[in-house]
Formats: structure tokens, sequence, C-alpha cells
């Protein structure tokens, strides 16, 4: 039975590689058919309706709920002209140096990538940064590499991330801290050698296509004219929840909601707080839809392979397969690291969940080491797969293809991924 799990499992990386059903639909469909498979009944415990569906789909409620504070905070980053004060002050710091420039801009996407991820923070870093870079003389590929590298740098510390392997893995939170302190010098060193050697190597080509600016860029220089630049004080805001939950140790959700009333506080006139309260908590909502309708698929699949029928029967599979020497572990997981491009079985936030539950259920690596391997494959979809929406809308943004920016910036985020995995080993193995 446990052949038969292995290759339904193929076929929903299948189905979501083809694009036939979109990743959460899969999943759940995935985690339904392999509940059935291992032998559950419809109702009562260990059961499809009861506990794979009941209970899984609300299983990641914490993770939700951080990433619904971490989109308001990014709404409000960009309604207040926050982000874009940050951006804006770096281009004008950095004059017509390309290099100092991408560096600034780096730093701002490494910032807002501590609040919130996908096209919302690319776009946050982006809509002034890209063009700005291209502007003085930035390669287009590069421009859109270095935002996606920036955000890359600050996922080890974006809080809804930490809250969503703590919760699937069933791992302390200050267990998930511990590593992704660890992780992130390794994509910081490869985020500064992306920009210094990408921009020196490419040379400069001085370029910018004006077809590519939609309207939300529009919309963004229309409203930064109206508001001005936030005040030096406001622009501190990114990095309150990041000093909460890191040097107080506070937990998650209050950290982000201190962010949000820092924010809120620090650029807006009491009497309009109540409606800027409830129009960027609104438009955070809209955001987070998307991550949170795959959560839920996520939750949904980690109740599934989590059940006893199904841990009997892919134990021994995996157990075969599976390297136990240190070695072998980095050089295996290694050479796997592209499984987790293109939505492929790999990937942390699709089938790779339901791969990290199996690890861990049937007790073939520590939950800890499973962190390790699943946080450094992160890292490279955060990046490189063209699939993932801020690949898509910086490529676009720039004026090249998301595949191109893949080619660029894939052996950076490996040799961060090869870090991460030889910290995993000699720490858990």
């Amino acid at each position: 039975m446990g052949v038969v799990i292995l290759l339904v499992m193929a076929a929903g990386v299948g189905l979501m590689l083809t694009r036939r059903l979109p990743t959460a639909f899969a999943l759940v469909l995935l985690a339904v058919v392999i509940a059935f498979l291992a032998g559950a009944p419809l109702t009562g415990e260990n059961s499809v309706l009861d506990t794979v569906l009941q209970e899984g789909a609300p299983a990641l409620a914490a993770t939700m709920i951080a990433i619904i504070l971490g989109s308001w905070l990014g709404k409000l980053l960009d309604e207040t002209g926050i982000a874009g004060t940050l951006v804006r002050k770096i281009v004008e710091f950095g004059g017509d140096r390309p290099t100092v420039v991408a560096l600034g801009v780096l730093a701002v996407s490494a910032l807002v990538g501590t609040v919130t991820g996908s096209a919302p923070a690319a776009m946050l870093a982006g809509i002034i940064g890209i063009p700005a870079m291209i502007a003085v003389g930035v390669p287009k590929v590069t421009a859109a590499g270095t935002v996606l590298m920036g955000i890359a740098v600050g996922i080890p510390f974006e809080l809804p991330v930490w809250q969503f392997f703590s919760t699937a893995l069933e791992l302390p939170i200050p267990t998930v801290r511990g590593f992704m302190v660890k992780l992130f010098p390794f994509a910081l060193v490869a985020a500064l050698a992306f920009v210094l050697v990408e921009t020196r190597r490419r040379g400069t080509e001085h370029a910018w296509s004006l077809k590519s600016l939609d309207s939300s860029g529009a919309k963004s220089r229309s409203r930064r004219a109206e508001l001005g630049d936030a005040p030096w004080y406001a622009l501190l805001a990114p990095a309150v929840p990041l000093v909460l939950a890191l040097g107080f140790e506070l937990a998650i959700i209050p950290s982000l909601l201190a962010g949000v009333l820092y924010a809120l506080v620090t650029t807006t006139r009491p009497g309009a707080m109540s409606k800027r309260l409830l129009r960027t908590l609104y438009g955070g909502f809209e955001v987070a839809a998307p991550p949170i309708v795959l959560f839920i698929a996520i939750g949904i699949l980690l109740a599934a392979v989590k059940l006893p029928g199904a841990v009997d029967a892919l134990e021994p599979l995996v157990k075969a397969v599976s390297p136990q020497n240190p070695v072998l572990f980095v050089l295996v997981f290694t050479l796997l690291v592209p499984l987790c491009l293109y939505r492929g079985p790999l990937n942390v936030f699709g089938l790779g969940a339901g791969i990290a539950g199996v690890l861990i259920a049937t007790g073939i690596y520590p939950a800890a080491a499973v962190l390790g391997m699943t946080t450094s494959y992160n890292q490279v979809f955060g990046v490189a797969d063209p699939t993932s929406t801020q690949t898509v809308w910086s490529a676009q943004y720039a004026g090249v293809t998301p595949q191109q920016v893949m080619v660029r910036t894939l052996p950076y985020v490996w040799a961060v991924a090869l870090g991460g995995l030889c910290v995993t080993a000699a720490t858990h193995l």
C-alpha cells in the first residue's frame, strides 16, 4: 500500500505541475485519497471526515493569523509611504552608482521580507527599486534578482514563517528561531555575492521599459505625491516586530500587532486612525487569502499523512531511501534541491509539507533535522521558483521572464541550501 500512496503523491505533483488543479485543491484531494488508502474510516477516530478534514483544516490556524497580521502591516507600509520612503532614500544616497543602489534596494527588500513574503514584499521594494536600479545601469535580470535575493535575506526572520514551521513540524518557536538565526548568514552572504558579482560581471545597461509600469505603480506614485515622505522614526516600523520577537522573545502575534500599531501611530492623525486601520486590515485580508487557503490544504494533508495506516505503509519505504549518514544526507538532499522548484515534491508549501510530515511521523529524522531541510529548500523556492508569485511579479515588472531570473539566481540560493543542510547534519544527525 505504501507504493500506491507514493504513486498517488506523484500523480498529485503532476496535477500541480501541469496546472490541472490549483495547488490547494490538489493537496486536499491528495489528502482524502491517502486517507482512504490508509484504511481510514469515513467518520470517528482517525477518520477522513473528522480527523483529516475537520481537525486538519484549522491545524495551522496560528500561522493563518500571523499571515493576516503580516499582510496588514505590509498594507500599512504601502499606504503610509514607509516602504516607498525607505527605497527613495536609498536611491538618493546611491546616486548614479549601480552597485550602491542595488545594495540599498537589497537592504530594503530584506527589511520588508521580514514583515511579509511573496508578491507583496516584492512590490513594496520593487515598484520604486527595480526602475531605479535599471535607470542607473543595473541589468534587468539582476534588478529583479536583487529584490528577490533581498526578500530571501529577510525570510529567516519572517515571523509568519516561524509560526508555520513551528505548527507544521510541532516544534517550539525557540527551536525554529535558533535554526533561522544560523541560516541567516548563508542567505546574507549569497545575496551580497549576487549583487557584487552580477552588477560587475554583466556591466551596465541603461534601459527601462515603460510598458511594464502598470496601474499599481501609477497609483503608488500619485499617493506618494499626496503624502510625501514618511517621518524618519516611522521607517523603523518593519523592524519593530523583529526586535520584539528576536531580541525580547515576545510571542509572534503580539510582535506583529505592535508593528501594526507603531506604523499607524507614527504616520496617521488620531482622527484618521480608525478608517486607516479598517481599510488596511481589509486590504490585508485580500493579500492573505491565497496563502490562507494553501495553509488550510497543507493542514489537511499533514493530518492525512500522520494517520496510523499511512505511517505504517510508508515507513519501510521511506526508511529505505533516506540517508542516515550525515555526509550522504547533505549530498543527497543538496542534489535534490531542484525538486522544490515548479511546485515540485520538495516544495514545503505543497507536497513537501506532506513529505516532511511523513519523515517526522515515521521517526526517520528528528523534527529539528526536518526543519533544517525544509527551511533550506524554502530559501530556494522563495527566490528561484518561476511559479512563485514574487518571482513572477519581479521578473515581469523588470521586463524579463521568470526563467531568466531562475537561471541567474539558482546557483546562489543552491549554495544557501547547501549551507543550511550542512548545519542540519552537523547539529541534528
